[in-house]
């Protein structure tokens, strides 16, 4: 559970006006594409066999993400948690790769754990479950170039390892980090903000296509990992804030569709702190985020990911829609008496994502809103002023018919603590 650090404002903020534009890099690199998604070691730290990962496994899987990047850190925990990941992997026909933290603490990995982090790759390269990449150990990281003494060193690395690696870490455009040593860029900026790792205001937003933009502008030839996430809400004592959300899973999707990476990684597959979990929310064990996660699924979220990640892999523009289905999310109550960090980003709405596979109407009615429009075949979005108790959804005069209620009342106004998380539910025949 950790957050980009502030050097977006040091490159970002002029990009829409000064960068060059991005090229798509289905053009200029091979043409496998691979799909990610980041894995919280740290919150799954009880499990005590490599079954306790099976169905997460299984689940990516179905889905088609291709590897978990699993974030480690150096706590008494790390080596058994790998050993059980990687088996499970291998078990279910899964790739796994190391995200070696670098933040802030002495907990995460710094300029001095060279050996440390070597040995890590040593010890799980020729393991079944380690992904590769054009032949080569694939190995990344969160953070990496925030300060001398927490600082990756690609080729001090690649020396003490001892083997062809496809490193690919999470350093940031802007900073004039040396990527000489590197196979490619891990951006983590998967939410518009305000350069400064707080939700964008008037006179300074950076949307993710700026971020994009700058990354592929940087890197020339070498490889993009691009990040996609639907939400961001976190309300710890010392950590609370939001980045707009809304309708950024759809239109993020839709983004890496037209810019076409040769990666892309999804944040995140269990940070529950951060709000941006695909997995259920019942694996989350952090007490103290489960007041803003208990009871809110985000697996609808993941299906609608599913038509997204194979016309990514097939270098298409567009999903391809096989099954009619709505996705809805939305929050559990409207921002009236709400006082948060960043609330002022986020609309009071109910948002609806139709994947149909011929038109229909589409009615959406919350509280006394109601909006009806004319959904196209393929994905579209759709949302409605959000009103107080369950929203409905109907959808009439497609291939099929279809009709649901959400899953959660939504309250007229914040009630103790504030929870920005969205509830997200699926209406399918």
């Amino acid at each position: 559970m950790r957050s980009f650090p502030s050097w977006l404002s040091l490159g970002l903020l002029a990009v829409g006006s000064n960068a060059a534009p991005y090229q798509s890099f289905d053009k200029r690199q091979d043409a496998g594409k691979l799909v990610f998604a980041h894995f919280m070691i740290g919150t799954q730290a009880s499990r005590t066999s490599a079954a306790d990962y099976d169905a997460d496994m299984q689940k990516a899987k179905a889905a088609g993400i291709d590897a978990f990047a699993l974030n480690i850190a150096k706590d008494s925990y790390t080596t058994d948690q790998l050993n059980y990941a990687y088996e499970s992997a291998g078990n279910n026909g899964m790739k796994v790769f190391m995200s070696f933290d670098y933040n802030e603490a002495d907990i995460y990995f710094g300029a001095g754990d060279v050996d440390v982090v070597a040995q890590y790759i040593k010890d799980f390269a020729g393991k079944e479950g380690q992904l590769k990449v054009d032949n080569k150990v694939f190995v990344s990281s969160f953070n990496g170039d925030d300060t001398d003494t927490h600082r990756l060193d690609p080729q001090a690395i690649r020396t003490a390892a001892g083997m062809d690696l496809f490193l690919v870490p999470n350093f940031h455009a802007g900073r004039n980090t040396d990527i000489s040593g590197v196979d490619g860029v891990f951006n983590w900026m998967a939410w518009d903000s305000n350069g400064a790792n707080r939700a964008p205001t008037a006179g300074a937003n950076v949307t993710t296509s700026d971020a994009d933009a700058s990354y592929t502008s940087w890197l020339g030839d070498k490889a993009y990992l691009a990040p996609v996430s639907p939400w961001f809400f976190t309300n710890y004592p010392s950590k609370a804030w939001t980045f707009p959300g809304d309708l950024l899973w759809y239109r993020r999707w839709n983004e890496v569709l037209a810019l076409a990476p040769r990666f892309i990684e999804i944040i995140t597959w269990n940070d529950y702190g951060e709000s941006h979990y695909l997995a259920p929310a019942d694996d989350d064990h952090d007490t103290t985020a489960q007041a803003w996660t208990n009871g809110m699924p985000h697996d609808g979220w993941l299906e609608m990911a599913q038509p997204y990640i194979a016309a990514f892999k097939a270098g298409a523009k567009e999903p391809t829609i096989t099954q009619d289905k709505l996705v809805y999310w939305y929050r559990p109550s409207l921002k009236a008496g709400c006082s948060f960090d960043g609330i002022d980003t986020i609309q009071d709405a109910v948002f609806v994502v139709a994947l149909l596979t011929k038109a229909g109407k589409l009615t959406i009615k919350s509280g006394d809103n109601v909006q009806e429009v004319d959904a196209p075949a393929g994905a579209s979005a759709h949302q409605v002023a959000m009103g107080t108790g369950k929203p409905t959804f109907i959808l009439t005069g497609g291939a099929v018919e279809l009709s649901g209620e959400g899953g959660l009342e939504i309250a007229g106004s914040c009630s103790g603590a504030v929870n920005l998380n969205a509830f997200v539910g699926v209406v399918s025949g």
